[in-house]
């Protein structure tokens, strides 16, 4: 069990859920100065998605009340633990699809209630930044880009579990882009890396996509002199998305070599599109770190090419990628977020309830 002696904390063990979206998982978290990984068990759905083109919600509910105490169990046997061993018991509380978010939240108040483990709710979208904390030590201040389908944000955090969101999408989602465009080229779901795979094959110069400057323009005060604002963070994919949909209905059929062009040439669009907020975003803050997470962060060229920049332009800055099965939905991520609450006093005692547009802040 655990024991806490001079400020540290030893023995912990964490059981963590995650049910957000449309992957069902638990983990075991084991700590004592840092989080480590004793078992991830991952449901995926896509397979049962695939055929919607995307993730239907109910349908998603359904699978998650099917799967969760199947998964829950293989986790527990793969941590070579019981719930007699569990310390605390760690959940996303937001943000994701409401009926998702519920599966999990009420399991764990139904374990929570049985065996008297407390809970400490966690937001998903701290759990990618914290996936990069289970295998690697990051440095503070550290800038973290969190991408995926549903969220795309640049994220400066001075120390543990302190966020300001410096830049954000004014629209979709890069994740999301790229679902959309796949969805428009005839490829298959889930559409990141159904483009990514086209995109090995195309030309990524073959069709231009434009870069987004959400920057306002100069104006004059009420002294009349001109002022410059600072250049915006923020992100747009709507326009890309609208850029080939033009292309795909002027020329209403394409050949497989046409749809690797246009697959590599949006790729190539998104991915300069997310480096150019992220160099401003290190020129600006200057932090010591620079973290890549979320789904898309499993992109081989985003990560790739942010590597190469980083070396050329600010080689002493950290630059740390969580292993590819760390980059989508998983409950480890949420078991390391939740190791800090803890070191912190960040455990629930009030009434736990599901928020699917939760912030991070």
């Amino acid at each position: 069990m655990t024991l806490f002696i001079d400020g540290i904390i030893y023995n912990m063990k964490i059981l963590a859920i995650e049910t957000s979206c449309d992957e069902t998982a638990a983990a075991v978290i084991e700590g004592d100065m840092s989080p480590k990984i004793s078992s991830n068990v991952i449901s995926s759905q896509i397979d049962i998605h695939k055929d919607f083109g995307g993730v239907v919600p109910e349908v998603a509910a359904r699978a998650h009340i099917e799967n969760i105490i199947p998964v829950i169990t293989r986790a527990l046997k793969e941590s070579h633990a019981t719930l007699d061993d569990i310390d605390y018991l760690a959940v996303t509380r937001g943000p994701g699809l409401i009926g998702s978010l519920v599966v999990g939240v009420e399991t764990v108040k139904a374990i929570s209630a049985a065996r008297n483990i407390p809970i400490v709710p966690v937001n998903h979208l701290e759990g990618h930044l914290y996936a990069n904390f289970l295998d690697t030590k990051p440095q503070f201040p550290l800038l973290a880009l969190i991408v995926s389908g549903g969220h795309t944000m640049l994220v400066l955090v001075r120390e543990h579990l302190s966020y300001k969101v410096i830049g954000t999408t004014r629209d979709d989602a890069a994740g999301e882009a790229f679902d959309k465009a796949a969805k428009l080229l005839g490829l298959p779901y889930p559409g990141g890396p159904a483009i990514s795979k086209a995109a090995e094959k195309g030309d990524k110069d073959r069709y231009s996509f434009p870069i987004i400057d959400l920057t306002e323009k100069p104006y004059r005060d009420k002294d009349g002199f001109l002022r410059y604002p600072e250049p915006s963070l923020d992100f747009s994919f709507s326009g890309l998305k609208t850029a080939l949909l033009k292309i795909v209905k002027e020329k209403k059929s394409f050949t497989k070599g046409e749809v690797n062009n246009l697959a590599a040439s949006f790729e190539k669009a998104i991915v300069d599109n997310l480096l150019k907020n992220v160099l401003l975003a290190i020129e600006r803050h200057k932090p010591k770190t620079f973290i890549l997470s979320g789904g898309v962060a499993a992109n081989r060229k985003l990560r790739e090419n942010l590597k190469q920049e980083l070396e050329n332009k600010y080689p002493k800055v950290q630059y740390l990628i969580p292993e590819i099965t760390l980059c989508t939905d998983n409950a480890a991520m949420i078991g390391a977020a939740a190791f800090y609450h803890i070191k912190k006093g960040s455990i629930e005692k009030e009434s736990l309830i599901p928020v699917p547009n939760l912030k991070i802040s």
